[in-house]
């Protein structure tokens, strides 16, 4: 009899497609035909400079807060390590591909703790059943739980030019 509860196989199963980078990278072909706006304003692609390489690179993130027109905030579901995330924090100078929109020169920030704190909330509070479902699988992705207060979740804001 299997004792891995039914919530948390399914967390690690969507860790496992988190992880798949084909699926993960299928919709960046989408945002660079210009047709961003077929996916989710939830969702939006972030152009970075590969901080060894050089080389432009590309990722599709979740939204987590929108709170200015020119201002969107996203997470690092893998943390620290995410490669993205690495990237940002050695050149903050980045691309925004919201929608169908062109691109947008921006600047990343990583969000202090209490920002981060703070944008969880607001995200939890306005989605909170996508939140419940997802929850597990970026805990698992992670290594470790989410509160929502000293989030292990790093933010970034990407700030409009």
């Amino acid at each position: 009899m299997s004792t891995t509860r039914p919530s948390s196989r399914l967390a690690a199963v969507g860790a496992r497609i988190l992880r798949s980078r084909a699926l993960m990278r299928a919709p960046i072909w989408i945002y660079k035909a210009r047709a961003g706006a077929m996916l989710s304003s939830r969702v939006l692609m972030l152009e970075h400079i590969g901080r060894k390489s050089g080389a432009r690179r590309y990722v599709v993130l979740e939204v987590v807060d929108h709170p200015t027109p020119e201002t969107y905030v996203v997470a690092s579901g893998f943390g620290e390590k995410a490669q993205w995330f690495r990237n940002v924090r050695a050149n903050p100078r980045v691309r925004v591909y919201a929608g169908s929109r062109r691109p947008a020169a921006a600047t990343a920030r990583v969000l202090t703790q209490s920002e981060a704190d703070r944008a969880l909330a607001v995200y939890v509070g306005r989605h909170p059943r996508a939140w419940q479902r997802f929850k597990g699988v970026l805990e698992e992705t992670l290594g470790s739980p989410i509160t929502e207060t000293n989030t292990p979740l790093p933010m970034v804001e990407l700030r409009l030019d």
